[in-house]
């Protein structure tokens, strides 16, 4: 199968990059390498240093490489970056996708969008929250994410196309910067790794539907050959994890007991999150398999190795 990655050289994409090699898949990669890696592309791979917010760019791109899929990743990520520049943030979540969309209609690819799941409910919803709830969304990322959807399930009625959107939980494990903004996990994993102390932003109660990435990578994987008629999957584990429960994994995985600073809460931010993922267990046979305290010893043995 031939097959397109944006944001290829990033923490998700390169994970999916590798199983998609290894299954013998033929793999080019969109990436403008403002956060990935381009150590993390292989030499067999072809790397397309770009924006895709460069709509011609990513024409050319998908005519000459014809993909039959894209597994579109690229993306501005951080909740906070996008309260303090909706602008940037919509420019990149929304045109960026229909630039991908456009791109990939006159080859007949299907496009694999990674949507948000954590993001994308707000709080005072049933959880786990199913994808049928209408989205309460507290910051412009959610937003600009339902905004894609939305454009792929047009695209899907107006060209007869057959894309997916995936609102993913929140993403963890190796490869993740963990002296980002984003993802908590690295973030707490990093710090610990050197003996520094993390901080928790509110009062630590706050919950997150913590997914592993390689769990994520097989979710990609099952969409790729979906044949259904649904358009949205929830991929998540359906239970929330707290920060506090989280630093303590983290200190487990560690042999430390390193207690946090607590700082008040940040703007954007929702509360409470877990994601109903029983559609994608019966549509796309997918069901999360590495439980949180696996994932991150991992992760952090991996990170200090």
């Amino acid at each position: 199968m031939r097959v397109i990655i944006t944001g290829g050289a990033g923490f998700i994409g390169s994970h999916l990059l590798d199983k998609l090699v290894v299954d013998g898949h033929r793999v080019s990669v969109i990436d403008n390498l403002s956060s990935g890696d381009k150590a993390r592309i292989p030499d067999t791979v072809t790397l397309h240093t770009l924006d895709i917010r460069d709509a011609a760019a990513v024409a050319e791109i998908a005519a000459a490489e014809r993909p039959e899929v894209v597994f579109h990743l690229a993306a501005q990520i951080s909740v906070r970056h996008s309260v303090a520049d909706p602008f940037f943030d919509n420019d990149t979540n929304v045109r960026g996708t229909l630039n991908i969309l456009e791109g990939a209609r006159p080859v007949g690819a299907r496009v694999v969008l990674a949507s948000t799941g954590g993001a994308m409910y707000g709080d005072g919803v049933p959880m786990p929250t199913p994808e049928t709830q209408l989205p309460k969304t507290q910051a412009p990322y959610g937003i600009s994410k339902y905004c894609g959807e939305q454009y792929l399930a047009l695209y899907n009625r107006l060209h007869g196309t057959n894309h997916v959107s995936l609102r993913l939980g929140n993403a963890f494990g190796p490869r993740q910067d963990p002296h980002g903004e984003a993802g908590v996990v690295a973030i707490f994993c990093g710090l610990i790794a050197g003996g520094e102390t993390p901080t928790i932003f509110g009062d630590g109660h706050q919950t997150r539907d913590y997914v592993y990435v390689a769990d994520v990578v097989r979710a990609f994987a099952a969409a790729a050959d979906y044949t259904g008629n649904e358009e949205v999957f929830n991929i998540g584990t359906g239970r929330g994890t707290s920060v506090r429960e989280l630093l303590t994994a983290v200190n487990t995985a560690a042999g430390t007991d390193i207690e946090a600073r607590f700082a008040p809460e940040r703007s954007g931010e929702w509360k409470h999150g877990a994601l109903d993922s029983s559609r994608a267990a019966a549509e796309l046979g997918w069901t999360a398999t590495t439980t949180i305290t696996d994932g991150i010893r991992t992760t952090y043995k991996q990170l200090t190795a």
